[in-house]
């Protein structure tokens, strides 16, 4: 069902606006269906645009060339500044790369969007049904509706699971189906999603961007949100669960490492639902628990985005390290909400398409309004010799898509394979008859694209591209007769297919859309949030800190303080290599000495006192270097691989200054290396702008996060770190006798961050006195001994909730400053060392720096205590 009949546009030769004139050149391809025309290729040629195109286009802010590119830039601009990615394990160049959007939606109208929700939400009915049944009654099976090798042969068919009654009566919470448009206009199901779908937070993503950049469209087309389809699935899953109304729902996430996690982080965020891993909770008494700075907090919900076998080491995969030991228990003891129920991977073969139409008569009574493409399960004799024949005109997939003990491939098309291969394929499946499926190959509907290089020679325009609808359905609790409901979201991922492709997949470097669909009523204008704000609401909403999360700040902390040490270390060391003390011996040995206590050299390299050119280029050379050396590249991508991992904890602003800042420092770095040329000027430059993006990173830290206990763990971090590292540079200053040279005493204010504040107080005096006074016992210089030592022993009181006025233990291993007098601290009894009550002051300090951090991390981030209950099984 299309609009193209709706009330005739005026003729096209009328209309001079670039996005028109280019709309009316992009056609699709032979025997595709064209979105922009609604009609099939042939048919389109002279064929008008749809009414809901042409509206689109009418109302776009800006139709010329130049406004589109400039609405291209700004997309991407968007993308890359909210830190939007999506993970390819196998791209050579990285594991994390740009998520793709197209700039123009996919646009669907009213009575399309229509009978496609009718459609998806009689499948999910279809699907819940089946479940029950798989495992309850198992009616299916012994009627053989449902062959035993497509459920009880399926890896994804959970035994442990047979005759649990999930939390709340429902299996399928979140679903996610695949749709495709024919040649002949009707939309039809090439796939299902039923473990853990993706595409809910790349979709909203999507939106924000692309209803940006046209918003008058948007407005103008009645397109329907989201928000209240989202709302709806938060209501349904805390009604179902054992907590009703004020349960604890959390979101399950393998880890920032999953391809999709971006989304994960981004999803957790908007629903307001605490991002956990696996070893973030555990088990007792049958019942979940998060493990938080403050104890155990119990776990109602879980909205997973782990697949099923990974979920139970116990029961399932017992090397998993994803999941929780003993869920599958809690489970059954119906103590936990999981969605989606474990068990449902099996929904998502492609061979169960084929039976869905006679099930469908069986459990419900009717025929389903959205069909699937043809399908054959080489398992059946007859379905086997049906499509050997047609192998060539057909799409091949594996029947255990991910198995790892079925054989897996990816799909194929026939009609690109060699007769040759194809009679080898067609060999292997009547060898492994049941691990293949045989499906209708369909061209797929093609929509509009804008190409910045759409000829290949740097010339813009418009592209028709095909495509490929992900729509989503979640449950919406229960009718009046106490029947389960599934809300469709008003929209959906569409996934377009490369340049010469008709696969539409993201890891075959295709691409996204936005998908707009329309409606003739009224559009909901709801909004996520609750429309009171009760305190109970208040009191759940208050973020809770996992002990993943605080030993992750804890060390986003530490190498965020480590990284911009090595920084002003590295600089230091190379401005007073090159410059008028270069002959200092004893500044050059202080110099040679945190560089190997800091490991910014290899083990090996001549100190600068033996071969100062060489200490030089073997500094410059290991600012970026993966092998041996610490230096700043390595603490930068510490930084931003602890960062990661608390993302949704972060503001977009301080994630993107984090990526671009270890991006920069890597990629100039590399191109140094190529030149060759190890210059210290440019080695500076890039060790200048990695101080101004780490001063980015400390102000956005300390400014724009809530002061809540992860926050205090990252500022303990911080101090932990810069009390040894500061402690230990004034040591070894001392030690080699740098601090009595001119040079050495400059260079020990620079990198104490203190020059400027020095000499407006003591002018151009070389007084050791004054520069102890000023270095160790100011308590207004954030970068002197004091402070740090002060306000670290106030932070860990505050952690340990210690009463007003009162330190906690941990506090107590800090020297207090209230104690150190620069008198004493000076002093050089006779037979001893210079100075040796502050050297001895300094020796303490870093042990106490070196046992809080073991204090904390045997306190906060482990929770190991002994339990005399057993999981169960």
């Amino acid at each position: 069902m299309t609009q193209a009949d709706e009330s005739p546009p005026d003729r096209p030769e009328e209309d001079a606006a670039d996005v028109l004139r280019y709309a009316r050149a992009c056609a699709a391809a032979s025997g595709h269906f064209d979105e922009l025309r609604g009609a099939i290729n042939s048919e389109a040629a002279d064929a008008y645009l749809t009414g809901v195109w042409r509206q689109f286009f009418n109302n776009m802010e800006g139709g010329s060339e130049a406004a589109l590119e400039q609405h291209v830039a700004s997309l991407q601009r968007q993308i890359r500044d909210n830190g939007v990615t999506y993970n390819v394990y196998a791209d050579a160049e990285g594991p994390q790369r740009p998520w793709s959007l197209d700039l123009f939606p996919l646009i669907v109208d009213a009575p399309d969007w229509a009978h496609i929700e009718a459609g998806v939400q009689q499948r999910m009915r279809l699907l819940d049904a089946v479940m029950a049944d798989v495992y309850g009654p198992q009616e299916l099976l012994r009627r053989g509706l449902l062959p035993p090798a497509l459920v009880q042969g399926h890896p994804g068919y959970l035994r442990p699971m047979a005759g649990v009654q999930p939390v709340g009566g429902v299996h399928l919470h979140v679903a996610a189906f695949d749709l495709a448009r024919g040649p002949d206009g009707n939309w039809w199901v090439v796939g299902q999603r039923c473990q853990a779908p993706s595409g809910l937070g790349y979709l909203l993503e999507n939106r924000l961007a692309v209803s940006r950049q046209f918003p008058q469209a948007f407005q103008a087309l009645k397109v329907q949100r989201l928000a209240s389809t989202y709302r709806a699935l938060m209501d349904s899953l805390k009604t179902a669960s054992p907590a009703g109304a004020q349960a604890h729902i959390a979101l399950l996430t393998p880890g920032p490492y999953n391809e999709t996690y971006f989304e994960h982080a981004y999803l957790a965020r908007y629903l307001g639902l605490t991002l956990v891993e696996g070893s973030d909770l555990i088990v007792r008494d049958e019942r979940l628990f998060l493990k938080t700075l403050r104890g155990l907090v119990p776990v109602h919900g879980l909205l997973k985005r782990v697949d099923d076998q990974y979920l139970d080491p116990l029961e399932l995969r017992p090397d998993s390290t994803l999941g929780v030991p003993g869920l599958l228990q809690a489970i059954r003891a119906g103590n936990v909400l999981v969605a989606n129920t474990p068990g449902s991977a099996f929904l998502e073969s492609p061979a169960l398409l084929g039976f869905l139409p006679a099930i469908a008569q069986a459990l419900l009574g009717e025929s389903l309004s959205l069909p699937a493409l043809p399908t054959w399960w080489c398992g059946e004799r007859s379905a086997m010799e049906a499509a050997l024949p047609l192998l060539g005109e057909r799409t091949i997939k594996p029947t255990y898509p991910g198995s790892s003990i079925h054989p897996s491939f990816e799909a194929v098309l026939g009609h690109t394979m060699q007769q040759s291969a194809l009679d080898r394929l067609a060999g292997r499946i009547v060898r492994q008859s049941e691990e293949h499926t045989v499906q209708a190959y369909m061209p797929l509907s093609q929509m509009p694209t804008w190409r910045s290089d759409a000829d290949g020679k740097g010339n813009p325009g418009m592209e028709a591209r095909s495509v490929m609808l992900r729509v989503f359905a979640v449950s919406d609790g229960r009718d009046a007769t106490g029947q389960a409901q599934w809300r469709v979201l008003p929209g959906g991922l569409a996934r377009v297919a490369g340049a010469s492709a008709d696969i539409a997949s993201m890891q075959r470097g295709g691409s996204s859309a936005d998908v707009w669909a329309l409606t003739r009523g009224e559009v909901d204008t709801t909004t996520l949030l609750p429309t009171t704000l009760t305190p109970a609401v208040l009191a759940q909403r208050k973020r809770l800190v996992t002990s993943r999360a605080a030993e992750n700040l804890y060390w986003l902390g530490r190498y965020t303080e480590r990284a911009d040490n090595t920084i002003r270390l590295a600089r230091l060391a190379l401005e007073y290599l090159g410059g008028e003390e270069q002959s200092s011996e004893p500044l050059l040995q202080w110099l040679t000495q945190l560089a190997q206590i800091n490991t910014l050299v290899l083990p090996g390299v001549p100190s600068a006192v033996q071969a100062r050119r060489v200490f030089e280029r073997s500094i410059i050379a290991s600012l970026a270097s993966p092998d041996g050396a610490t230096s700043v590249g390595y603490n930068m991508r510490a930084l931003k691989m602890a960062a990661a991992t608390v993302r949704e904890r972060l503001s977009q602003e301080h994630w993107s200054t984090i990526v671009r800042a270890e991006e920069e420092v890597f990629q100039r770095c590399a191109q140094l290396a190529a030149q060759g040329d190890y210059a210290p000027n440019q080695a500076l430059r890039i060790l200048k702008d990695a101080s101004d993006h780490l001063a980015a990173i400390t102000g956005a830290q300390t400014d724009r996060m809530t002061r809540d206990d992860g926050w205090r763990l990252l500022s303990i971090g911080r101090h932990v770190e810069r009390l040894n590292f500061l402690a230990t540079a004034l040591d070894q200053c001392f030690d080699t006798g740098a601090v009595d040279t001119d040079g050495g005493f400059e260079a020990l204010l620079g990198l104490f961050d203190s020059t400027i504040t020095f000499h407006a107080q003591y002018q151009q005096s070389r007084d050791v006195a004054a520069l102890i006074d000023l270095l160790v016992l100011d308590r207004d210089n954030p970068r002197s001994l004091a402070w740090v030592a002060h306000t670290l022993r106030g932070r860990l009181a505050k952690l340990a909730l210690s009463p007003a006025n009162e330190l906690s233990s941990m506090s107590l291993q800090v020297p207090a400053p209230d104690s150190w007098d620069l008198a004493a601290l000076c002093e050089s009894p006779a037979g001893e060392p210079v100075m040796q009550p502050l050297r001895n002051l300094l020796a303490s300090l870093c042990t106490a720096a070196y046992t809080v951090s073991e204090d904390i991390s045997t306190t906060y981030f482990t929770h190991s205590g002994e339990t005399k209950q057993s999981v169960g099984t």
